[in-house]
């Protein structure tokens, strides 16, 4: 590549890893400074968001630089035929890194390649969701107290969901045991369980969302079912309600239990879960700023 950019969770070592999460945590300590003073960063979302968008932003802003870009495709040039390459060139030549998410797999990589500024990968399709990872893995060590040997329950949508492939990439580097939990429309993908397999990543499957279940879990990594990604609205209506986590299911978890969730929710989480300790999904979306600071700074070679 042509520049540093942050494209997928697997072209990151261990190391890296765990040196980002190290800035993230600096940056939570002291979020504000004015380290990117000068700077401008390009906002380009193809796809609506709203946690991702607004945090990228945000961790832009609270290090001295400035923003533009777009929150919808509709108002750019794109809805007159300009090219994705030709619109990151447009913009490459405003700004000094971009982040983008786009409905496309293999959007992120693609423009990586043709971009002269760093391109961090905000989500391109149901591929992958990387810095949406590193919150999670930045929120799982943080109420774990380690990444290392841990029993990680997914459940929903493991078909379509980006942020549960990214995540698995990821603790290949951490020795977890997985459980996959979800309707078999929406089962993990093959491509993913060979992974597994030749990584020597233990893992279950099972259709059933129950007390029993999630008993041993250490993290439950709920998704909703995504209604944009389905061609067949028939198929959706089918599946998306298929789990539900209520407060009375936690009754008998592990103390040192977290739930975690991409967000937005939409039915898989009862709001009696939210004042339940074991809920940490705001938190989460909340780590998603010093985790995005941390990135914007990696690309653009800045250290703290």
């Amino acid at each position: 590549m042509k520049n540093k950019s942050f494209v997928s969770i697997n072209d990151l070592s261990r190391d890296k890893i765990l040196s980002l999460l190290e800035t993230a945590e600096q940056f939570e300590a002291n979020p504000n400074s004015d380290i990117l003073a000068g700077k401008v960063v390009g906002s380009l979302f193809f796809e609506p968001s709203t946690r991702t968008r607004l945090s990228f932003e945000t961790a832009a802003k609270r290090l001295g630089a400035r923003v533009i870009g777009f929150s919808d495709a509709a108002t750019s040039s794109a809805t007159k035929g300009e090219t994705l390459k030709d619109t990151i060139m447009m913009v490459s030549s405003y700004a000094d890194v971009i982040a983008m998410r786009h409905k496309l797999e293999g959007a992120a990589r693609y423009v990586s390649e043709v971009s002269p500024v760093p391109i961090i990968n905000a989500g391109d399709g149901a591929n992958q969701h990387p810095s949406q990872t590193m919150l999670d893995l930045y929120s799982i060590k943080k109420t774990q107290g380690t990444l290392e040997g841990l029993n990680i329950h997914l459940v929903g949508d493991l078909k379509y969901g980006r942020t549960v492939h990214s995540l698995l990439h990821a603790m290949r580097h951490f020795n977890p045991t997985f459980h996959f939990i979800a309707p078999e429309e929406l089962h993990m993908p093959e491509e993913y369980r060979m992974f597994c397999r030749e990584n020597n990543i233990p893992f279950t499957e099972t259709t059933e969302f129950n007390e029993d279940v999630i008993a041993n879990a250490d993290i439950i990594y709920m998704t909703r079912v995504q209604r944009e990604r389905f061609s067949d609205l028939m198929e959706y209506e089918k599946v998306k309600n298929c789990y539900r986590l209520t407060n009375s299911m936690l009754d008998g978890t592990k103390e040192n239990l977290r739930i975690l969730h991409p967000l937005p929710r939409v039915n898989e989480i009862s709001y009696d879960v939210d004042n339940n300790p074991k809920a940490y999904y705001f938190q989460q979306a909340q780590n998603g700023l010093y985790v995005r600071e941390a990135i914007i700074c990696d690309v653009l070679g800045i250290e703290i």
